[in-house]
């Protein structure tokens, strides 16, 4: 009875798949941040137990001496802290310096925004850390960035940004350059924000009164906000709108959402055609008297799109005629309920407002003709002003 148990154990971190036995071994939680799987499996290629146990063996021993090595350059130094010299010498380029050499060959083509935030968000790290060579920071310096950015008040979302781009920054110079050191900014843990109220779509009595409004005042911030009214574009493809976009002489005037010098659109699905009708019918017909180039040059020019500005100062004026928690992207919210109770279709829905498709079934066929969608879009008028 002994000797059959001895038998079917399979020895030390190894399985059997089939008739092949297979090593699997956890990646120590400490460590993880340094590999793409939390568990190393890999195949023997034996069905002999006794290979496999010896493989095994030979393996585990590896990844211990791996891991020991990844523990000592990630940690400091014993006593580290009562060397005469304590600093420590590189000849790597400064994360200053690697920052250019990023903008340079991964900005061709950019936005203005990607190098201004880019730029940001390494100047965080030089003013928390120190610009220093980039092999020089560590794990512990990483965690330290996250706590001098929750001491500024940031939010977790904000952090998560931040962090994002500098592990890119970071990832790009390991992999260009072939640095053989692990990016410390990986793994650091950030506590996600507390629950917040979920955005709310803008109620018709608020869309109502949005629409008068931007009516007589009838500048240019009003013009951009009534386009989205009865459009439902994300903020920034209308801040980004060229007239040439805008196509009043057809027999149902439409919008095209394109990408262009100013901005690009945030999926694949975005680019597409919406009617003109109501509010944002009047603001385009405003805008195309009044501007050449860019439908908004107060926000968008080539190169650039602050939609964060248009959001705040749209965000800031629509506080005097919604209840509290009204945002600019709750028109869009409410552009979609507006659709629903106008009955059309939840594909049709998913075209106009550039919403990924939710059915394979939804991607075949070119999507419903213009007069059709106006039809729809037309009903708008009955289930909001």
């Amino acid at each position: 009875m002994h000797k059959q148990s001895h038998q079917n154990t399979h020895p030390t971190f190894t399985y059997r798949k089939g008739r092949i036995f297979y090593f699997r071994r956890k990646i120590p939680s400490d460590l993880r941040c340094h590999y793409k799987r939390p568990v190393f499996v890999q195949s023997l290629r034996t069905t002999s137990r006794s290979s496999a146990q010896k493989a095994a063996t030979i393996l585990s021993a590896r990844l211990d001496e791996q891991w020991l090595m990844l523990r000592i350059k990630h940690n400091q130094s014993p006593a580290s802290q009562l060397l005469v010299d304590a600093e420590h010498k590189s000849e790597l380029p400064l994360i200053s310096e690697i920052l250019e050499r990023y903008l340079d060959t991964k900005g061709h083509g950019k936005a203005e925004l990607f190098f201004v935030h880019a730029k940001r968000n390494i100047g965080y790290v030089i003013s928390a850390l120190g610009n220093k060579s980039i092999d020089l920071y560590s794990k512990t310096d990483a965690v330290e960035f996250r706590n001098w950015l929750i001491k500024r008040g940031l939010q977790s979302s904000s952090i998560q940004r931040i962090f994002s781009s500098v592990k890119a920054i970071l990832n790009f110079a390991i992999n260009e350059f072939g640095y053989g050191f692990s990016n410390p900014f990986t793994g650091v843990y950030i506590a996600p924000d507390e629950e917040k109220e979920k955005r709310r779509p803008l109620t018709a009595d608020e869309s109502k009164r949005l629409s008068v409004a931007c009516r007589e005042a009838n500048d240019d911030l009003r013009h951009l906000l009534a386009m989205l009214l009865d459009t439902g574009m994300r903020l920034s493809e209308a801040a980004g709108l060229h007239v040439g976009d805008i196509h009043l002489e057809h027999e149902f005037p439409y919008v095209e959402i394109r990408p262009n010098e100013a901005r690009r659109l945030k999926t694949s699905n975005s680019k597409r055609i919406i009617p003109l009708v109501g509010d944002s019918l009047w603001a385009a017909k405003q805008v195309t008297a009044t501007q050449e180039g860019y439908c908004f040059p107060r926000y968008a020019r080539d190169g650039y799109c602050n939609g964060n500005s248009a959001s705040a100062a749209l965000g800031k004026w629509m506080k005097s005629y919604c209840e509290a928690g009204a945002t600019v992207h709750g028109i869009r919210h409410a552009f979609r309920d507006r659709l629903r109770a106008a009955e059309a279709p939840v594909d049709l829905i998913d075209q106009l407002g550039g919403w990924s498709h939710k059915s394979v079934g939804e991607m075949y066929g070119r999507g419903y003709s213009l007069r059709i969608a106006h039809v729809y879009l037309s009903r708008l008028g009955n289930s909001c002003h």
